[in-house]
């Protein structure tokens, strides 16, 4: 099992580049919040940060190798994942999205993870009924975030999880 931690600021206006760092205290991932122009960052401030979602995850040597967007298309929201070291897209629905916490179900047609959320625990990505990460948000003046990724994941690439966990977060804030 492989462990992260990173640390993001509570304030959501805050779009700092953050670093992921590994058990060894090595940065092996970087993700920034992303507005493709000024226009839209605008707006996302007027509309309390929370019409555009969208995070872009980048490698030790600052190559991009993962996205989330949120994504709202005739009153349906959703999140769409790209990986770009797999070149697979993933969609991120709501799954139980009446409930305060909702969990997230994650397909790319042919794998489907689900994202058990809690808000006070670690939040469990479930593969075929086994775990195969999980992540964690405590908060203090700043979330510190803790994320495992098990072997066993048919998933290898940590920043599709980070980028996930970020919306995740994103979310329940």
């Amino acid at each position: 099992m492989a462990n992260y931690t990173y640390e993001q600021p509570v304030n959501i206006a805050e779009t700092p580049k953050t670093h992921v760092y590994n058990e060894d205290g090595e940065i092996v991932y970087t993700f920034q919040r992303y507005y493709s122009n000024g226009i839209k960052k605008r707006l996302d401030k007027i509309m309390d940060y929370r019409y555009f979602l969208w995070y872009n995850v980048y490698d030790a040597n600052d190559q991009l190798v993962c996205m989330c967007k949120k994504l709202s298309r005739k009153g349906r929201v959703y999140f769409e994942v790209y990986d770009y070291t797999n070149e697979k897209k993933y969609l991120v629905a709501y799954d139980k999205w009446k409930e305060l916490v909702p969990d997230l179900l994650i397909s790319d047609g042919n794998l489907q993870i689900k994202l058990d959320k809690e808000m006070e625990d670690w939040s469990k990505f479930i593969y075929n009924d086994r775990e195969i990460a999980k992540w964690k948000a405590d908060l203090d003046e700043v979330f510190k975030i803790q994320l495992e990724v098990n072997d066993n994941s048919p998933i290898n690439n940590v920043a599709f999880f980070i980028a996930i966990s970020q919306c995740a977060l994103f979310i329940g804030s």
